[in-house]
């Protein structure tokens, strides 16, 4: 098996085409890693919370009082207190999983698909044309991925349409990086040069014995981006570039709740401690499975 290396992460490269009882060890694998499965879990009870939060609130997230504004934790009818406006925190943490999941999650689907169409092409081209788009690449790596997405929202002007796009262009490079030297793998094998030898044209050969080899390692390595993302557009929100009052998004809850750190400072960190266990549990199930696929056939 061999490996790359990209930002400090190693991300597995397959040797070969994958058989059906690779993947079964790879599942088998995963399925015994219990830090794995409960990151799993954890994502699979938050996706449930986005999907039916609307439904399922104890409150409604919109509605709220000001006579009961700040009201602490285990106050009477509010299991996680009130925020600065009297407006139910467990219902808003709830229903505000579905913007946060959205805003972490889809941009790196975006890149995902757009990077690995560019990374396979650079690769599988080689000479000039990678030369060419893999230089054009490396110049988003001279700016910080915070400071590139703050400066292309600044640019494009606040909103959740705007922060997704920034968000996708920040992660199109490491994405399209990865798929390039995965491809550039694959390339040189044997049973790519006898498709070639036997007359395929390239469109066959990166569609039938390419993209059944690279995808898996881009994707194992895209899903240690939701949690970047998630931080990302927290931040964006946090900065008032992203998501727009009065909908529920974690990261512009702690921007609305940090004047009451001081009052209630269990109350303000609840988004934050959503942010944190969300971002942690994608980053160990990431983990999992780069190490699931770390074996041979």
């Amino acid at each position: 098996m061999l490996n790359i290396t990209v930002d400090n992460k190693k991300v597995p490269s397959l040797d070969t085409e994958r058989s059906a009882g690779y993947w079964q060890n790879v599942l088998s694998r995963l399925v015994r890693d219990k830090v794995a499965m409960f990151a799993a879990l954890v994502i699979f009870c938050l996706l449930i919370m986005a999907i039916f939060g609307q439904w399922i609130t104890p409150a409604d997230p919109y509605v709220g009082s000001i006579m009961k504004r700040l009201k602490p934790i285990g106050f009477e009818g509010y299991p996680l207190g009130t925020d600065e406006l009297g407006r139910d925190m467990m219902s808003r943490l709830m229903v505000g999983a579905r913007l946060s999941l959205f805003m972490g999650i889809t941009p790196v689907l975006l890149a995902f698909a757009i990077g690995s169409t560019i990374g396979i092409v650079a690769g599988y081209a080689g000479g000039k044309l990678n030369s060419s788009i893999m230089r054009t690449i490396d110049v988003f790596y001279a700016f910080p991925s915070v400071l590139l997405a703050i400066a292309l929202s600044g640019v494009l002007g606040t909103g959740i349409t705007n922060s997704l796009i920034s968000l996708t262009i920040v992660f199109i490079p490491p994405i399209a990086r990865v798929a390039e030297s995965v491809t550039t793998q694959i390339r040189s094998r044997d049973f790519v040069e006898a498709a070639r030898a036997s007359g395929a044209n390239a469109f066959t050969i990166v569609r039938v014995h390419v993209l059944g080899n690279v995808l898996s390692p881009i994707f194992v390595y895209s899903t240690s981006l939701i949690a970047v993302s998630m931080i990302l557009a927290s931040g964006l929100s946090f900065l008032g570039l992203g998501v727009k009052p009065p909908e529920p998004e974690w990261g512009l809850m702690l921007n609305t709740l940090r004047t009451a750190i001081y009052v209630q400072p269990w109350i303000a960190a609840l988004p934050g401690a959503m942010i944190f266990i969300t971002s942690i549990a994608f980053n160990l199930l990431s983990d999992g499975l780069r190490s699931a696929m770390e074996i041979k056939n």
